[in-house]
């Protein structure tokens, strides 16, 4: 991979930059450890005394060491069933935070005229709030069932499908450019797990962002330090 002399953590493979921003069209991004810097559910697993026993079970799906991802995502979330949801809240408030250059990179591709796509194994508990507070134009996420004020360990089916997962991104990305009348060479995906390759491999401009290695090896940017923001060096200034 080639890197700006000055730019560290910053490397390329198949472009020249400088590119320009307004080539494309969508941008998709991954929520946890990629538009935030925790992952919520672990971090909810915390509240219940379980991080460790789940925390394990998502570092290996993210390395791709799990190959059946639904059901990974199945037993992890079954792990808290009872939890309040006065829980979720918690993380949300007290615990998630933006990954640094986030909201630079956001502002600059919405300037461009890109979609902004988040598309998650994650929840709608915190994708409705980060949509609203990131401004993105569209959200697939997981639904978790709540009753009687708890969680009952149960993902709920949505029209499009059973739940989000790499190739529930991919298709939701291939949907957004056919919506807009452009091809997948025209989108920007961005993330750092296993279950992201899917879209990376689809999109015109895949970005690995502090990724597992099975992640980093096939994207064609990686950004292994600093923000998200990083990635706007490799386009021409307006």
């Amino acid at each position: 991979m080639q890197a700006f002399p000055d730019a560290a953590g910053l490397h390329w493979r198949g472009i020249t930059p400088p590119l320009s921003l307004s080539d494309y069209k969508v941008i998709a991004f991954d929520m946890d450890s990629t538009l935030i810097a925790i992952e919520t559910l672990d971090e909810m697993a915390d509240l219940m005394g379980k991080k460790a026993e789940v925390a394990a079970l998502t570092e290996a799906a993210m390395r791709g060491e799990i190959t059946d991802y639904k059901q990974s995502l199945r037993e992890r979330v079954a792990l808290l069933a009872g939890m309040p949801q006065a829980g979720l809240d918690e993380v949300y408030e007290q615990r998630l935070r933006l990954n640094p250059g986030v909201e630079t990179l956001i502002a600059a591709c919405k300037a461009a005229g890109l979609f902004c796509l988040l598309v998650t194994g994650g929840f709608t508990c915190f994708t409705d709030r980060l949509r609203v507070r990131l401004g993105l134009d569209d959200v697939r996420a997981n639904v978790l069932e709540i009753e009687g004020g708890r969680l009952t360990g149960l993902l709920l089916p949505q029209p499009w499908g059973d739940l989000c997962d790499g190739e529930e991104k991919r298709r939701k990305l291939l949907e957004v450019c056919t919506a807009l009348g452009v091809g997948p060479e025209q989108a920007i995906a961005v993330g750092d797990g296993a279950n992201d390759l899917p879209m990376l491999r689809t999109a015109g401009l895949s970005v690995a962002y502090h990724a597992k290695p099975a992640v980093r090896q096939q994207a064609k940017v990686a950004i292994d330090t600093g923000g998200l923001d990083q990635l706007l060096r490799l386009f021409a200034a307006k």
